[in-house]
């Protein structure tokens, strides 16, 4: 554990000078918030079950978690699959102060929590105007290698606002906010990725900004355009001239090599997962790949993922996956092909046969004779509706004519 990390948590986990000693969580609704760049406060709601259980909400989605730890006047909260946790003090007045922690990035964001509280955002005023509809985005306009677009989808009720950005890789998730005066205020925290994002929103434009923790701000600007499409996912990524396949060998967590040369893949309709056990889209992906395979794998088919994991240390990388597959329930082999980066002009070269790695997740479709038919660049989770919908749609009509060949 890094020697600053370890600070913080010393400090507030075993610190005398609050008089309250054994406190549990109170039942009940909290608002929460992180404070990040520019002293923004990016909120979330959470609603403690028992002691030992709470619900984090993000519009249509509910987080279950049930890892609560007290020590003395302090509670230790970790999300489900992720490694980020929360670290607070617990008040007589029902509020936290403290710390949400990724201690592989080491990175420490300021937390606070009121309970009996259950607005996201505070409202000063009528909206006067709804975001409702199509968004063009452009994300770091103009700005040298960092620009990149996006598709807003919002639906307004009043002043409340739900919604996400699809960008190229994947979807911001389920966003939730609201419309305050012209200004639009959304946000999202989910264990892994905490996100903000505010913006003045004309009857056709919006410019704001998008804050991710307290390490990442960019500006984004976007216009209303109701038949605004992303370019395809399945033409971003492809092998490079002269490959019609792939190969590669990685450990299990059993520290046991796999390759897709090994009987189990011989013959088979094959799906690569590329992913990290820190990324949201992927347990996205993982779920729905998970019950996919339970349901059709006497048909033929057969998933392996490749994980790419920031964890410093190979004990600790398996230890994220073995977490997942538990938490999730996955049947299929997660192999460990790198630690202590994700980045991915890393990952691709440990497949240099693709033109880049552009996104986690990624997808390679392989038939029974070992060819590349298909490379998908992202996921379309459950936040973006109808997308998500056709997304499953597509994959199962492909990987249901792959079988049959």
């Amino acid at each position: 554990m890094r020697p600053i990390i370890a600070c913080f948590i010393t400090l507030l986990m075993f610190s005398c000078h609050n008089e309250i000693k054994d406190k549990n969580l109170e039942v009940g609704t909290y608002r929460a918030w992180l404070t990040v760049q520019d002293n923004e406060k990016l909120p979330f709601i959470f609603e403690v079950k028992s002691p030992h259980s709470l619900n984090i909400y993000n519009a249509e989605e509910i987080i279950e978690i049930d890892e609560i730890e007290y020590r003395n006047d302090s509670v230790y909260i970790k999300a489900p699959v992720f490694e980020g946790y929360l670290i607070a003090k617990i008040s007589k007045e029902e509020s936290l102060h403290g710390y949400y922690v990724k201690e592989s990035l080491d990175r420490v964001v300021p937390f606070r929590a009121e309970g009996h509280e259950n607005n996201r955002f505070d409202v000063t005023s009528k909206p006067t105007k709804d975001v409702s509809g199509i968004w063009e985005t452009v994300f770091s306009k103009d700005i040298a290698d960092e620009e990149y677009i996006a598709k807003g989808i919002f639906n307004q009720k009043g002043d409340k606002v739900t919604g996400t950005f699809r960008t190229t890789t994947g979807d911001y998730r389920y966003l939730e906010g609201v419309m305050d005066g012209d200004e639009m205020k959304l946000s999202t925290f989910d264990g892994a990725h905490a996100f903000l994002f505010t913006a003045t929103v004309t009857d056709s434009t919006m410019k704001g900004h998008f804050y991710s923790g307290n390490h990442w701000k960019e500006p984004f600007v976007a216009k209303r355009n109701e038949t605004y499409e992303l370019p395809g996912a399945n033409d971003l990524t492809f092998l490079k001239e002269g490959y019609d396949g792939i190969e590669f060998t990685f450990p299990n967590t059993s520290d046991e090599l796999v390759s897709l040369r090994d009987d189990r893949f011989r013959d088979k309709v094959v799906i690569v997962q590329i992913m990290g056990t820190w990324c949201p889209n992927c347990l996205d992906e993982s779920k729905y790949y998970s019950e996919y395979y339970k349901e059709n794998k006497a048909k033929g088919i057969e998933i392996v993922a490749l994980a790419f994991e920031y964890a410093k240390s190979k004990e600790k990388a398996i230890s994220s996956i073995d977490r997942l597959q538990s938490n999730i329930g996955i049947d299929y082999p997660i192999l460990l092909a790198q630690f202590g980066s994700s980045d991915k002009a890393k990952a691709q070269e440990k497949l240099p046969m693709l033109n880049h790695v552009l996104s986690y997740p990624t997808s390679i479709f392989i038939d029974k004779t070992g060819k590349v038919r298909k490379i998908h660049t992202g996921f379309n989770g459950p936040a973006t509706g109808e997308k998500y919908i056709e997304f499953k749609a597509e994959f199962e009509e492909f990987v249901d004519g792959l079988l049959k060949e």
